[in-house]
């Protein structure tokens, strides 16, 4: 059974940054493509980045510059490091694990950038 635990959201202002993980259990991490999705209130769940094992990398074009996503294989843990920050990011950023044939959703973090 794989399980994605993300942490590392919380409330920012805006300009600020935040960095959430996502750790992996399971052999999956290795030969898995792993993303950062996000859902804002009353919209649809998005893809903000994703990584191939090999670490090419995929980034949503409007956040491009501001997200950089990485990976620590030998931690199977994903990152996403997010800067200066808007309202409009907020959301809540869900980390995915996706092999040939999987896909595993963690339960989500809030992220909330506000005054």
């Amino acid at each position: 059974q794989v399980q994605l635990v993300e942490s590392g959201g919380g409330l920012v202002q805006p300009g600020g940054s935040l960095r959430l993980s996502c750790a992996a259990s399971g052999s999956i991490f290795s030969i898995a493509v792993m993303g950062w999705y996000r859902q804002a209130p009353g919209k649809q769940r998005e893809l903000v980045a994703n990584i191939s094992p090999n670490g090419r990398t995929n980034y949503l074009d409007a956040l491009k510059g501001r997200f950089t996503i990485s990976r620590d294989n030998a931690k199977r843990t994903v990152y996403l490091q997010m800067n200066s920050l808007q309202p409009d990011d907020t959301a809540v950023y869900f980390c995915n694990a996706r092999s040939p044939v999987s896909s595993y959703w963690g339960q989500g973090t809030q992220v909330t950038v506000s005054e």
